[in-house]
């Protein structure tokens, strides 16, 4: 849970500093050429770290069945605090680019090695994926919320330096920190909530983190066809159309709502008491702003903590496939929803965005019990692997759609794309609700 809240603070602060550099960055210097900055430009580079985050998955997930699932996570968390500091040092885009390809390598170790933990290592897989998923959610909030908050008052590099404590702590945590990483993976587990493949191959995983897993290329094939030449196929497919629908909704949503009734800047000095505006040193008179955009956008992300915990329990009372034809038929609709909510003023597009946040994260949950439950025990951090390559790695290339479209075209054709992959997506489901 430490771990998950970690890995989407940084995630989804790094939305928030997009404004920010292409107001201070007018053009790439690449020495024999100069590149504009524009939404398309920064969208690539922000691709770079984000598509690393989905495709290092893939090998993490090789090493979470061989190695386990902790030693994978405090590397982790080692590796985004030393992302930041460097996101923090960096002088211009291409730098800013180099420190989240950084951050992605080091991000993408969580998921496998932390979903592989929950599915066997906690019997009541829903309701872990639920608490998983609220804290997820909370880092999601909280991590766009405080870069937000500091930004009022201090630079964005030294925000970013700021960021990269947490994980430092959640480090050495992670090092200290005990327990059996295969306490559900016994004779019980199919009739717990395991997979429909658990209880059958539960020997070959009670020796250990380290009993399962791939040696050699051939090996590693081999378990691959396996896994796709089964439904796990049309799990991934179902997974790739979640991570772009989620990136490319997110990426540049607080550039969007700037354009919005409603958010347009507003003065410090006129919102904040006389002894708070004294004691952040601001002047009266001061010309600092609020960006509302930035405020919708946190309590959209922190709003999904109930999405989690509800799509978590709902995992325990009913099939899956049932969640994912429901949620991503929600979001579809909502998503299409979003700009006449925002004509006909603030209120109506608060509500419609907690609805549009709660469905969001809501199907996350259920896309990761999805995962186990189409997928072996003893392949788990192999199968989570592939899926979070598709979610992130895939997914990623929802930044550079997201940017291209609202460069060449408008936000209207950017959410009827959205619409298309969530609806995608709800096909998928009805496919494995009816094999």
């Amino acid at each position: 849970m430490v771990a998950h809240a970690l890995v989407h603070t940084y995630e989804l602060a790094v939305p928030i500093f997009l404004p920010i550099w292409l107001a201070e960055f007018s053009v790439i210097d690449l020495g024999v050429t100069q590149i504009a900055v524009t939404t398309a430009t920064l969208g690539a580079a922000v691709t770079v770290g984000y598509g690393l985050f989905g495709v290092g998955a893939l090998p993490a997930g090789v090493l979470v069945d061989r190695y386990g699932s902790r030693r994978l996570i405090a590397g982790c968390l080692l590796g985004m605090a030393g992302s930041f500091v460097a996101l923090g040092l960096a002088p211009g885009v291409p730098t800013i680019a180099l420190a989240l390809a950084v951050w992605g390598v080091a991000a993408s170790v969580y998921h496998p090695a932390g979903l592989a933990l929950v599915s066997k290592g906690v019997r009541e897989r829903g309701t872990g994926f639920a608490y998983h998923g609220v804290a997820g959610n909370l880092g999601i909030g909280l991590g766009p919320l405080a870069a937000t908050v500091l930004l009022l008052v201090l630079e964005w590099r030294t925000v970013a330096l700021l960021l990269a404590a947490p994980a430092l702590l959640g480090a050495v945590y992670a090092v200290r920190a005990r327990f059996d990483e295969t306490a559900a993976v016994d004779s019980g587990a199919a009739a717990d909530g395991g997979s429909r493949e658990d209880a059958a191959e539960s020997t070959d995983d009670a020796g250990g983190p380290g009993a399962g897993g791939v040696d050699s290329l051939a090996e590693f094939l081999g378990e691959s066809r396996r896994l796709f030449a089964s439904a796990f196929a049309l799990v991934f497919v179902l997974v790739m159309c979640s991570g772009l629908y989620y990136r490319g909704f997110l990426t540049f949503l607080p550039e969007l709502l700037d354009d919005l009734p409603g958010f347009g800047p507003v003065r410090v000095a006129a919102v904040l008491p006389g002894p708070l505006l004294d004691a952040l040193g601001v002047a009266a008179g001061d010309g600092r702003t609020l960006a509302p955009s930035r405020y919708f956008y946190s309590a959209l992300l922190l709003v999904g903590v109930i999405g989690q915990y509800a799509g978590g329990k709902l995992t325990d009372r009913v099939p899956v496939e049932y969640g994912i034809v429901g949620g991503f038929g929600a979001l579809a609709v909502l998503v299409l929803l979003f700009l006449p909510a925002a004509e006909l003023g603030v209120w109506p597009l608060l509500v419609l965005g907690a609805a549009l946040g709660v469905v969001m994260f809501g199907v996350q949950p259920i896309n990761q019990a999805t995962i186990a439950e189409y997928s072996p025990a003893d392949a788990r951090g192999l199968s989570y692997g592939f899926s979070y390559l598709g979610i992130f790695g895939v997914g990623a290339l929802g930044a550079t759609v997201a940017g291209t479209v609202l460069t060449v075209a408008s936000p209207p054709a950017l959410f009827a794309v959205l619409a298309v992959l969530a609806a995608a997506a709800g096909i998928v489901g009805v496919i494995l609700l009816r094999g």
